[in-house]
């Protein structure tokens, strides 16, 4: 996956204020006495590129769908993402329907949502691990074995069978729920024609999109190498089980975090939020939407109480990534220094998302206690966006999108939420001091 972006994370540096030495406290400690600890920040989440996956199966028993039957699959998608699906032409020995890589595209060029027939998006395909027979005649035996490559059915097959056309057999209709979210309607239409069969229960997956690429722009097969990952079970014997374990274990979270915002402050309540209340339009909105520290930076530095700003990495870099197979995530350091009494705030964009941000606690981090202070971070909802499915938002800044506006006060972000289940805050972002 490439690193670059469609929207820019603005990272400006700003030099801490000055800082001054008290006395010493009664017990010999330290107070006011500056000292030096070093913040690091880690984007520590073990990434997944799949945003979303599942089944869909017939009503009846087994859960086949027939001539004249239909399944739905809904699902949530931003532009440029797709939705793949695979599913067993039944009356075969290894053949399969599912749309050519990445998939079926659900919005135009413009953003606009598609809706109406995409049947033409899906084709038959041939699993290269079973000899075919005439579809005409019934499947009686499991035909014999082969080690082929997956391979297009286009109007026959290697044995010189002949099949119509994957859209005269399966009918698919887009419809837009709105909010980024669709519904797929497929249905059964190879009922009285020289190719009827039925469809056996499937599996689906959509893809994140980063920097205008996909994650995983070939979720469930490639055309032109072996079958993998248990779609041979689907394309064999209708079981869609194996792919469906395959595709939740790569299906979950990914976001990167904007450039983090640090600040030293002392003797003032938090300066950047206050739960149950609206944003106080200080330059907090820029940084939940768009991840834009620069605004909340500048307005911070005029307050009393706050000592010194950061905005972390410098602006030559951009942001901090997840881990992406198996490579660590991205890590940014900074040297404060600070005094007895002092508090740390920090906060960051959750990248895929309408305005959530990672934020510490109301009362902050204590600079004097060393280790990790992950515990102290929060995710909050900024109440001015309007939500949809983290990742997977056509509104979404930095999934090339504008987000709606509300006005709604500040609140914890629930987990699970009503689009997905989160993974432990710890597991998403570590902060540390030493």
């Amino acid at each position: 996956m490439k690193n670059s972006k469609n929207k820019i994370w603005f990272a400006i540096a700003l030099m801490p204020l000055a800082l001054t030495a008290c006395k010493k406290d009664h017990s010999g400690a330290s107070m006011g006495e500056s000292e030096k600890t070093t913040i690091t920040i880690e984007n520590v989440l073990n990434s997944k590129p799949l945003v979303e996956s599942g089944t869909f199966q017939g009503s009846g028993t087994p859960a086949l769908i027939l001539p004249g039957q239909s399944a739905t699959i809904t699902f949530y998608a931003a532009k440029g993402e797709a939705l793949s699906f695979a599913t067993m032409y039944g009356a075969s020995n290894d053949l399969f329907f599912a749309p050519e890589n990445p998939g079926i595209l659900v919005y135009d060029q413009n953003g606009k949502p598609i809706e109406g027939d995409v049947s033409t998006q899906i084709k038959l395909w041939d699993n290269g691990t079973r000899s075919n027979q005439n579809p005409g005649s019934g499947v009686s035996h499991p035909g014999t074995a082969e080690n082929k490559n997956i391979s297009e059915v286009n109007g026959s097959d290697a044995q010189g069978n002949t099949y119509l056309s994957a859209a005269k057999l399966i009918k698919a209709s887009l419809k837009y729920n709105g909010n980024s979210q669709f519904t797929l309607t497929l249905q059964n239409t190879s009922g009285g024609t020289k190719n009827e069969t039925p469809l056996s229960p499937g599996v689906w997956a959509v893809s994140y999109i980063a920097g205008g690429n996909l994650l995983h722009p070939s979720p469930l097969f490639v055309k032109g190498k072996p079958s993998a990952n248990g779609l041979t079970a689907i394309a064999e014997a209708g079981n869609n089980i194996p792919l469906k374990t395959y595709v939740s274990s790569i299906t979950g979270i990914f976001t990167p975090l904007s450039p983090i915002l640090v600040i030293v402050y002392n003797g003032i309540e938090d300066p950047l939020y206050k739960i149950g209340e609206k944003d106080r339009s200080q330059g907090l909105k820029e940084l939940a939407q768009q991840g834009n520290a620069a605004v909340l930076a500048a307005s911070l530095k005029t307050k009393n109480g706050i000592k010194a700003v950061y905005v972390l990495p410098a602006p030559t870099t951009t942001v901090l990534l997840p881990k992406i197979d198996g490579q660590p995530g991205g890590q940014v350091s900074q040297e404060l220094i600070v005094t007895k009494g002092d508090r740390i705030a920090v906060a960051t964009m959750y990248g895929f998302s309408n305005d959530w941000f990672f934020a510490t606690g109301s009362n902050g981090i204590d600079p004097m206690k060393k280790g990790d202070a992950s515990a102290n971070i929060g995710l909050y909802n900024n109440g001015t966006a309007i939500d949809q499915f983290p990742g997977a938002g056509l509104t979404q800044f930095n999934l090339s999108g504008t987000p709606l506006s509300e006005s709604n006060p500040i609140v914890e972000v629930p987990n699970p939420n009503p689009f997905t289940t989160l993974p432990a805050i710890s597991q998403i972002i570590s902060v540390t001091l030493k």
